[in-house]
């Protein structure tokens, strides 16, 4: 007789009550349609992204510095949603209904933004042969078309890549080191979009139109959301553990309203569930640390904590679990600095990288022109090469030295890719001393495009994949590795905002030189005119701001301690 599937009281399949629902569910046979969906989704996200700025400059009639800004201000906001979708996911309706919801608003923003494209009436007036003069409506559509997909994509990129692990068993030994190949081949998968969208897209966008260029990613958006709703019979789910935020909260003011109690030496005297499941829905306990000693005055128990019939005031009394769930956020807060300044590199590829090719010469052969941001195709294809040697190569190589399971730990994986960042932006540096003395010895500071080839270029882009490879997978996986249980998409959303204030730092950058260099009447390091600038120093400046970030860095990782979880999530 076959076995029936067991479901917890929320309806997921339960996979511990029956071992056979193990073999129905999660694992690769899950993940093959998430990372189906990812690589749509990010075919649609990079092939509006990576081309946005020529777009603000040749359709709404932007300069360099503004609309350098206004991408870096936009991308920002993609990474600060996740917030909002995060709180949700962990909250209310789990991450499978928060991404189920947010696509809708997603591919409405991609159709909008389509349509105010394509459409006359929406799209961009009064043209001639470089620029166009829109009015103020047409670009109030475009742009609140390009924050309702700020909007949707904060509902996904929270939720997606934890959805992914979650479909791995971390009481199964076996289950959990293929987790940790997920997130190299979950990163991979956003490369192989990224990579179709750097070239194939970015062609259509400047030689056929954007009505198109922007259409063909709306399109590719409706095949992600067709490919997520057709693993649903196979997903496992996570139960929404109630509001993290309320949790934390109620730790702060029961850990103030404690203040004069003294916490007892014997750190078992501390209040937490009798039984081998936490309290949380959907984590499981935590181990008592030694840091933070201040919190664990909330766990101490007291009379007065009682309201009735043994039950405690969760304002009054916090179970070490709950406690510890608040050490780990503040213990990742330090960690999760050091990633801003590195984002902040890591922006350039959509905007001074774009902007340093747009003065260079972009033939291949006679008659083809390469887009200047079809060249993040080779930050593309950097990671495509690194992830799976660092997969297949790098991990067992680094075993037989250091002994971990994975080869390095999360945190020098990380630190890896910060070194790689720094000589990423030396790189760029040198190329543009290089071009500079050209402009120079030949007084060609008025020429639109010099005759060196764009593919020097190549270098920075390639360094720039490797360094992802090592740190934002390393960080994808140590942001949900370290996190609670049930605040997952919260601290995978934390991750993602290094980005958005990566993107944030570059306009506050951006904005700061410019005033600063513009100074006496000079043309400032970053002017219309990239000939008559400086945008060496700039890059110089990113790889001082690297280096210095990098030895903060390393002072943190070293005092880290890892999360320890027992038992298992109900």
């Amino acid at each position: 007789m076959e076995e029936k599937d067991v479901y917890t009281e929320d309806g997921t399949v339960d996979i511990h009550k029956n071992p056979a629902n193990k073999e129905k569910t999660g694992n690769w046979k899950a993940c093959r349609f998430i990372l189906g969906n990812e690589c749509c989704e990010r075919l649609a996200y990079y092939g509006m992204g990576t081309n946005l700025v020529n777009y603000l400059e040749s359709r709404l009639n932007q300069g360099n510095a503004t609309a350098a800004n206004n991408v870096t201000n936009w991308s920002g906001t993609c990474y600060i949603t996740p917030l909002i979708g995060a709180f949700i996911a962990d909250a209310y309706l789990g991450r499978y209904w928060t991404i189920a919801t947010f696509v809708f608003i997603y591919v409405s923003g991609m159709t909008l933004l389509t349509l105010s494209a394509s459409v006359p009436g929406l799209k961009p007036g009064n043209c001639n042969a470089d620029t166009c003069h829109p009015n103020s409506g047409q670009t109030a559509v475009f742009f609140v078309a390009l924050y309702m997909i700020a909007l949707g994509t904060g509902g996904i990129k929270p939720c997606v890549s934890s959805f992914g692990a979650d479909q791995f068993d971390e009481n199964d030994e076996a289950e959990k080191i293929k987790k940790s190949s997920f997130f190299n081949w979950f990163y991979f998968s956003i490369n192989v979009g990224a990579l179709i969208a750097a070239t194939v897209l970015v062609w259509i966008q400047m030689n056929v139109g954007w009505g198109w260029g922007f259409g063909v990613p709306t399109v590719a958006m409706v095949i992600a959301v067709c490919f997520f709703f057709l693993g649903s019979r196979f997903y496992r789910l996570q139960r929404p553990g109630g509001s993290p935020l309320t949790r934390i909260f109620q730790v702060i003011v029961a850990a103030f309203r404690k203040m004069r109690v003294k916490v007892p030496e014997d750190k078992s005297l501390l209040f937490e569930t009798a039984d081998d499941e936490s309290n949380i829905k959907g984590s499981r306990k935590l181990v008592h640390t030694d840091n933070l000693k201040f919190f664990d005055k909330a766990a101490v128990e007291l009379q007065s904590d009682s309201i009735k019939d043994g039950e405690v005031n969760p304002w009054r009394l916090c179970s070490v679990t709950q406690v510890e769930e608040l050490k780990s956020i503040i213990s990742l807060l330090p960690v999760w600095a050091t990633g801003i300044v590195f984002a902040t590199v890591y922006s350039q590829m959509n905007t001074m990288f774009v902007l340093q090719g747009n003065t260079m010469d972009q033939h291949m052969g006679k008659n083809f022109e390469i887009p200047s941001a079809s060249l993040s195709l080779f930050d593309t294809v950097s990671v495509l090469f690194w992830t799976p040697v660092y997969d297949q190569f790098i991990i067992p190589l680094a075993r037989k030295f250091t002994r971990q399971e994975r080869g390095f730990t999360q945190l020098q994986r990380m630190g890896i890719g910060l070194v790689v960042s720094i000589f990423a932006m030396i790189t760029a540096g040198v190329l543009e001393v290089v071009r500079l003395d050209y402009v120079k010895s030949h007084n060609a500071y008025d020429q639109k495009k010099i005759p060196m080839t764009i593919f020097w270029q190549i270098p920075q882009y390639l360094l720039i994949g490797c360094a992802e490879v090592f740190t934002f997978i390393g960080q994808l996986e140590f942001f949900y590795d370290q996190a609670p249980d049930a605040m997952r998409s919260l601290c995978s959303a934390l991750s993602l905002t290094t980005v958005a204030l990566g993107n944030y730092l570059s306009t506050v950058l951006v904005t700061v030189v410019m005033k600063i260099t513009k100074k006496n009447g000079k043309p400032g390091w970053i002017p219309d005119n990239l000939n008559r600038g400086h945008l060496d120093y700039f890059f110089y400046l990113l790889a001082t701001l690297s280096f210095l970030n990098f030895l903060v860095y390393l002072w943190i990782s070293k005092r880290y301690k890892y999360k320890k979880a027992v038992g298992r999530a109900h």
